[in-house]
């Protein structure tokens, strides 16, 4: 009995031992339930909401850029485009070799796709190729059983309408590399594109927009099921510029093959209206994507489609720098407008002789003369009395040898050269006859057409020191509206010193014997002034001289001069300045000034004031004055 008594003692603490602890389990599994059910429930209710759905960055539609007269320069069109996110697919390369039977990749490609699915997290969708055709799309969906991870998506694309006329003020979009990231999620959606050059770049977190997001219904395979919600996104401003887009076609076309460049402004606000640089590029190539073959095209091409000649161009100004010795002559009373010269085509210095462009020379001639023939000995004999510094801060107060500020990128100093710079800069002291080179623009000296026409205008309104400007208004809103115009101040000269030097350019086109008399404008309503230049690129040896110098078009294109003419109009009531600078064209008063006075006559009679533009406009009241 006692034996049986131990056993069953010993079965009912086992007994008790396991009910224990299967007690204790239950209890545990009960808090734990608890914990995740009651306590933790929330949390588990937004992991697995999460799960369900998908939130995914929208990008805004980048805003417009328009025209003084809301004329469409940059635009978005519809974009097919075949995406890959890299954590749905199984095999990336095995995935991209398959695409590629479909829409062929080239192995640079691939390469591409794979470093940017690398740089990028496994969820961002990496573009694969854009600019699908709806065959293209067709296929890639007929075989998306084969391609995990694909898709396509409808973005926007930028596009430019007016292509090469204005792909140096506008620049173009192009896809974000890695320096470019800022920490803004919107870089690093698919295809997203932002400004690298021109406005498109100055004005890039304007255009750009904010992002919006859409909400979308997945299966546990990521599969959209639906869309849940959609927030669209803030689009980006419109920004509306100085420029005519009319005026500026018909510059860029009257300027044709020549590698060339010109500059128009209102000479009181600083307005840009025409901003030509030739030849251009294709903005729209940059868009999508260029070869290896188009950038190679692009970079080694000998008349730089690349650069703004208008901003990043720097020449010498050759006698369109006459003015500012001028100026500085008549400023510092070291001559009078009545002083006269004797050129006999040539004065010595030293054992050094600088010749005249006339050969013959011109006899006798005053300050208004040595302006309408461009007499150089006469500026020789002006330039020796002035000095090059007293030269050179008249120059700087007209707005050469410095950055304009102009809202673009790349703008270039030009220079304006003085006894300091040269010691500074070369370690040597300055010459007698440098001071002569100086004189009639040469030498050291170089400026932009953009400081052409600013000078130019500054002449022409009286002293006022307009700075030029391309962004009329930034409009972010209904409520949006022009930039004021700026106050800019007077230029300490005395006017009566600028209307001689006025007259002098008056005469250059107006009257027999001036320089540009062929450059008058066809309506006698109408007069413009100015001053031609031809600017040397090669030195002209005496043996040359007295063999006789060889004519421009017998010389190869890199040899020959650079042809320049600057204007303004009317005379007696001044709006508009140009400039225009024709690379290795020959003669100003053959090349540069015909060219000016089509593209000046082609203003006045577009300018909203005169009554060929009224009666334009009235036709469309949505066309008016930006300024």
């Amino acid at each position: 009995m006692s034996r049986q008594a131990d056993r069953n003692k010993i079965f009912s603490r086992r007994a008790a031992l396991l009910a224990g602890g299967k007690l204790a389990l239950f209890t545990a599994l009960a808090g734990r339930m608890y914990y995740l059910q009651v306590l933790e429930s929330e949390k588990y209710a937004t992991l697995a909401e999460d799960n369900r759905i998908s939130l995914r960055l929208l990008a805004p539609p980048r805003g417009r850029i328009l025209d003084r007269f809301g004329v469409p320069l940059a635009i978005n069109q519809e974009n097919y485009r075949m995406l890959l996110v890299p954590e749905q697919a199984t095999d990336i390369e095995a995935t991209l070799e398959a695409a590629s039977a479909i829409i062929p990749l080239s192995d640079h490609e691939k390469t591409k796709i794979l470093r940017e699915a690398k740089r990028r997290r496994s969820f961002m969708p990496v573009t694969v190729r854009e600019n699908l055709t709806w065959n293209d799309v067709s296929r890639v969906e007929l075989n998306a059983a084969d391609l995990p991870g694909c898709m396509i998506d409808v973005g926007q694309s930028r596009h430019y309408p007016m292509s090469d006329r204005f792909s140096h003020v506008l620049g173009y979009v192009s896809v974000v590399s890695e320096p470019d990231l800022t920490g803004d999620p919107l870089l690093e959606l698919p295809g997203f594109r932002i400004g690298k050059a021109g406005i498109e770049r100055v004005h890039d977190l304007e255009l750009r927009g904010t992002g919006g997001n859409t909400q979308l219904e997945v299966n546990a395979l990521g599969r959209v099921i639906r869309e849940l919600d959609r927030i669209e996104g803030q689009p980006g401003a419109e920004v509306r510029l100085t420029i005519d887009a009319a005026l500026q076609d018909f510059a860029y076309t009257r300027l044709g093959e020549q590698s060339a460049a010109c500059v128009v402004m209102d000479v009181k606000t600083g307005h840009v209206i025409v901003m030509a640089s030739a030849p251009g590029y294709d903005p729209n190539a940059f868009a999508q994507g260029l070869t290896a073959d188009q950038w190679k095209e692009l970079t080694q091409h000998q008349r730089t489609p690349l650069i703004n000649k208008c901003i990043a161009g720097q020449y010498a100004p050759g006698s369109t720098f006459k003015m500012m010795v001028a100026m500085a002559a008549l400023e510092h009373n070291i001559v009078s407008p009545d002083f006269r010269a004797h050129c006999t085509g040539h004065v010595e210095l030293g054992n050094s002789v600088f010749h005249c462009w006339k050969k013959e020379g011109h006899g006798f001639v005053d300050m208004l003369h040595g302006l309408m023939y461009s007499c150089d000995v006469y500026f020789y004999e002006v330039a020796k009395r002035v000095g090059v510094d007293r030269i050179a801060d008249m120059a700087r107060k007209f707005g050469l040898g410095s950055i304009l500020d102009i809202d673009l990128i790349g703008e270039k100093p030009g220079l304006v050269p003085t006894r300091e710079w040269k010691q500074r800069t070369l370690r040597a002291g300055w010459s007698q006859g440098e001071t002569l080179i100086a004189g009639i623009g040469q030498g050291y000296m170089l400026t932009t057409p953009l400081q052409l026409a600013a000078m130019t205008a500054r002449i022409a309104n009286g002293g006022i020191a307009v700075k030029p400007s391309l962004t009329y208004e930034v409009a972010t809103g209904p409520e949006s509206s022009p930039r004021p115009n700026q106050n800019f101040p007077s230029i300490p000269i005395n006017k009566a010193n600028l209307a001689i030097v006025r007259k002098g350019m008056r005469m250059v086109v107006n009257e027999p014997g001036g320089t540009a008399l062929g450059a008058r404008l066809p309506n006698p309503n109408w007069i413009m002034s100015g001053k031609t230049g031809t600017a040397q690129v090669r030195r002209i040896t005496q043996r040359e001289r007295d063999t006789g110098v060889k004519k421009n078009d017998e010389l190869p294109w890199k040899e020959r001069d650079h042809a320049l003419f600057v204007a303004f109009a009317p005379d007696d009531d001044p709006k508009y300045a140009i400039a225009v600078i024709v690379e290795h064209g020959g003669g100003g008063s053959a090349v540069a000034a015909p060219i000016a006075r089509d593209i000046m006559n082609e203003t006045l009679r577009r300018d909203p004031a005169s009554e060929i533009a009224k009666e334009r406009f009235a036709h469309d009241p949505n066309k008016g004055d930006a300024g």
